[in-house]
Parts: C-alpha cells; sequence; structure tokens
C-alpha cells in the first residue's frame, strides 16, 4: 500500500526553516532531489491503455540512493546478483558495531572512518580465516554498512553475511575445524582483533593530521589518554546470530538490508506546522514498537547524519566475492561443493530480469480496464508542467 506521507514532504515543509550553515551542500542538494522526485519538475510521460485510452501522467524519479523511493530497481538488480553468486552452504550472520564514543569523528570523518569500520570487520574475519587453527582457507564476505538506529541518531554498524567454509590452494572446500553452532570463530576473539586493528589505524592516522577534529575533541595530552584508554578497556560490540535456514533465506535477508535508507515512507505518522511523528521499535524495551516526535528540523538533521559521502560504497564483498576474482573462484567452490558451474550474470541481464520482475505487469497492464496494455505517448522534459495530451488513441475492439 502505498503511504500517505513521505520524507519528501518533510523536506518540502521544513527545509526552508535550515539556515545554510546547518547542511552541506551535498546534503542539501540529496534533499533537494528527494523532494523533487516523482514530480513534474523532473520531467516524465504519458502513456495511454491501447484499448479503453485511458491516461495515465508518470514522473520521473530522483535517483538518488538516499531516496526512500528509489531503490526498488537497485535492490532487485543486487539481489539477483546474489541468488547467482550464492553456494549451497550454511551462511552466518554477524554485525560489527562502533562504540558512541567513535560518533563526533564520523561526523566529521565519515569516508575515513566507515571504510575503516568496513576494513576493520574484513580483517577481523579474514585473519580468523587464514589461521589453520580455524579455517586455513579463503573466505568470504558480503558487507552492509549502516549508520543509523531505530530513531534515526548515529549508531555506524556492519551486516556482514558469511559462507561457512572457504577455498583452500587446491580449490577445494574447507569445513570450519572446530564446529560451532553459533559461529565459524570465537566471538570474544572477534572482538579484540576488530578494536586493536581499529584503532590502531585511527590512531596513525590522528597522528599523521588526517582527520578533522571535532570540537570537544580531547585533543590535549592530558584528556587524550583517558579518553583513548577507555576505548581499549571497552568491550566492542560483536553480535553474531543463528546461521540462515536455507539458501532463499540469505537471499530474503539480504534483500531487506542492501539498499535500506535511514527511515522509510511508511513509518512517517503524522507531520504537522512544527513538528513529525513516527513509528520505531524500541530494543531496550523488547522490540516494542513506539511513536517519536522531533521538530521537523531535528528530523532533516538526523535524516542528514545518514547522507554517506558521495561514490562511497555501503556495499561490499570480500574474499572469493570480490570482483577480481569471484568468476573464477565461485566457480571453483561450486566445484568442490558438487554443484554445477553456471555463468555469472552480466549487469545489462540483471537488469532485464530486475525490470521484468518489478515493473511487467504494473507497468504494462492498463489499470482501468484490466485488458489492454499502456502505450508510451509522449514524453515531458524536467522543469516544464505536464502537457495535457489531445491527440485522438485508436481503441482495439
Amino acid at each position: 500500500m502505498r503511504p500517505q506521507l513521505e520524507v519528501a514532504q518533510v523536506i518540502d515543509r521544513f527545509l526552508h526553516q535550515l539556515p545554510d550553515h546547518k547542511l552541506t551542500k551535498y546534503h542539501r542538494r540529496t534533499l533537494k532531489a528527494i523532494q523533487a522526485c516523482r514530480t513534474a519538475s523532473l520531467g516524465g510521460h504519458v502513456d495511454a491503455c491501447d484499448s479503453c485510452g485511458h491516461l495515465r501522467i508518470s514522473y520521473n524519479s530522483c535517483r538518488n540512493r538516499h531516496c526512500p523511493k528509489c531503490q526498488g530497481l537497485n535492490k532487485e538488480m543486487w539481489t539477483i546478483q546474489q541468488e547467482d553468486q550464492l553456494l549451497p552452504t550454511t551462511y552466518f550472520h554477524v554485525v560489527f558495531t562502533l562504540p558512541h564514543e567513535l560518533n563526533g569523528l564520523c561526523l566529521h570523518n565519515p569516508r575515513f572512518m566507515y571504510d575503516l569500520l568496513l576494513r576493520s570487520s574484513w580483517y577481523t574475519l579474514n585473519t580468523f580465516a587464514r589461521d589453520p587453527k580455524w579455517l586455513g582457507a579463503k573466505s568470504a564476505a558480503t558487507m552492509v554498512l549502516h549508520t543509523w538506529g531505530q530513531t534515526l541518531v548515529l549508531h555506524p554498524h556492519v551486516h556482514c553475511i558469511v559462507p561457512n567454509g572457504g577455498l583452500t590452494s587446491k580449490d577445494e572446500w574447507q569445513l570450519p575445524k572446530r564446529g560451532n553452532a553459533k559461529f565459524l570463530y570465537p566471538v570474544k576473539a572477534l572482538k579484540k582483533v576488530f578494536k586493536v586493528f581499529f584503532l590502531k589505524q585511527m590512531r596513525l592516522a590522528l597522528e599523521q593530521g588526517l582527520l578533522i577534529l571535532p570540537p570537544d575533541f580531547p585533543s590535549k595530552p592530558a584528556r587524550y589518554h583517558p579518553w583513548k584508554e577507555n576505548l581499549y578497556a571497552k568491550d566492542w560490540v560483536v553480535h553474531t546470530k543463528k546461521p540462515f535456514a536455507g539458501v532463499q533465506h540469505v537471499v530474503k535477508y539480504l534483500a531487506r538490508y542492501s539498499h535500506r535508507v535511514a527511515i522509510t515512507n511508511h513509518r512517517i505518522k503524522q507531520i504537522d506546522q512544527q513538528s513529525v511523528q513516527f513509528d520505531y521499535k524500541d530494543y531496550a524495551d523488547r522490540g516494542l514498537k513506539k511513536v517519536m516526535t522531533l521538530s521537523g528540523k531535528d528530523f532533516i538533521q538526523r535524516f542528514c547524519l545518514h547522507i554517506l559521502p558521495p561514490g562511497f560504497r555501503k556495499v561490499r564483498q570480500y574474499g572469493f566475492l570480490a570482483n577480481a576474482s569471484k568468476t573464477k573462484d565461485i566457480a571453483a567452490a561450486r566445484k568442490a561443493l558438487g554443484r554445477k558451474h553456471k555463468q555469472l550474470l552480466q549487469r545489462a541481464e540483471r537488469k532485464v530480469l530486475a525490470k521484468l520482475r518489478l515493473f511487467s505487469q504494473k507497468v504494462d497492464r492498463c489499470p482501468c480496464c484490466q485488458k489492454g496494455k499502456m502505450i508510451l505517448v509522449y514524453a515531458f522534459i524536467a522543469n516544464k508542467d505536464p502537457p495535457v495530451y489531445h491527440t485522438a488513441i485508436t481503441h482495439s475492439k
């Protein structure tokens, strides 16, 4: 069901209240794109039914990755890619989370901090995979970065999907040498490796002056050393979940997380002259669904916390799923697991399949008579009002 309220309406009502110094140019440009999405300002086209003559005006999408309305096609393409690459084995789910003490550095250095979070997560998993004591093989992981919590506060974490085993140098499939129903490797040890690697790389960047320091950062030695020691002493969160029941469950889960934005339109419940109400799950209270009210300005500012830097890849694949070697390695893994080899789909093929899955019935069939096909009869360019179409349409008898 189409939501009655949208993030675009919040932006439309409250964006003018935020002075220029409160938002970067990139954030404002992203918000403007979401605001204009599927409106006449981006142009569109007119379709007509070849049976009953029904007209339908469709406006163009902004295609911004932060837009709640524009993720359908990319999500479906990515899902098809994952289906194409899945192996007949168990998959595990693990989440690496940064402590809130690093939120200030994340806000001022999102590209560096989020890239380091993804690299540290893979370094940790790969360190254990390469260790003969645990696996001694080339592993893989699909990772998805999320930066938000349910109330739109900053909460950087990475969801990782990891297969049960890896490829040896002889292209044989190696299962874990120490059976563990919860995860491949000991979680306490994962936490330590993750924390030490991340903090070491961050400390080097700080010492080299590569990071922008937030105003409240403890830059003086008397404050910095206790702050650093507290981070080392803290128990960092590495959370594992139950293994997936089957390959199809992996696909469904990945689809849910891969192209998710900070908040969906369905969660917005009310917009008035001053505030926005939206629902959220309170995980501290047994996951109960509650409603939060924020001023319009605060809502937009929280939403902007999760606008990633231009060109930043929030979904990454490592190990034998990396682009450099995945064609060869996936073929070898399938052979080792007794699965017939097949050629991986190209991007153009995935796009065609995704469009068929999403749009074939919805776009082609007339919503009025349910018999005729909708045919493009006119396209209008951006920043123009949609035209009134007067040309007669031939009806099929």
